[in-house]
């Protein structure tokens, strides 16, 4: 699958937006990918599933991760093709977390999970809970990689397509922008 595959499939499903977004991270662009739009298609998740699985077959791995929202579905997709658990983390007072009884083993071995990385701040988070319980990261898998490569985890990592979105910081908004209503389409609500 190439990435022109995957901005295909997104087109499809309606999961390019354009408008004036802010992202997760904060920035503001006026491009967002819509992963849940792609992944409510049974076809689409499994396949994407598998495409991210194909790079770390030679890894070892106990369970898969995520963090909440974004990753979740994807992620229980890659659990089920490897057969393994899927669990995943979701913030508590703004710092990301283990809840809903999931544990983490000392050794068990991950496969983290998102959908989208701009700043890659949620996987981060999610690798660091991951190591305070004493497991190991195998490895992180994503869909879009909007840093063009930039952001580095530090394990093998796979995203299906590289991008480098359009971004902006809050003090940097562009008149052009400025001009289009602000949406926040992410799982963290706009704060007023």
């Amino acid at each position: 699958m190439t990435q022109q595959d995957v901005l295909e499939v997104f087109k499809k499903t309606g999961a390019l937006l354009e408008g004036h977004f802010i992202l997760t991270s904060g920035f503001h662009s006026p491009n967002y990918f819509q992963c849940a739009k792609v992944l409510q298609y049974p076809e689409f998740n499994t396949l994407f599933a598998s495409e991210i699985i194909k790079s770390f077959k030679d890894e070892e791995i106990d369970t898969v991760i995520a963090p909440a929202i974004g990753g979740i579905v994807l992620a229980t997709e890659i659990g089920r093709q490897l057969n393994k658990k899927s669990i995943f983390t979701e913030r508590q007072n703004d710092k990301m977390t283990l809840r809903r009884g999931f544990e983490i083993n000392v050794g068990e071995k991950f496969l983290v999970c998102e959908d989208v990385v701009t700043t890659g701040g949620s996987v981060f988070e999610v690798i660091d809970v991951v190591k305070e319980h004493g497991g190991i990261v195998s490895g992180v898998g994503f869909i879009i990689d909007r840093s063009n490569g930039t952001v580095n985890f530090g394990v093998k990592q796979k995203s299906l397509a590289t991008l480098e979105v359009i971004k902006f910081a809050e003090n940097e908004i562009p008149d052009w922008l400025e001009k289009i209503p602000v949406t926040k389409p992410g799982s963290r609500g706009l704060k007023k």
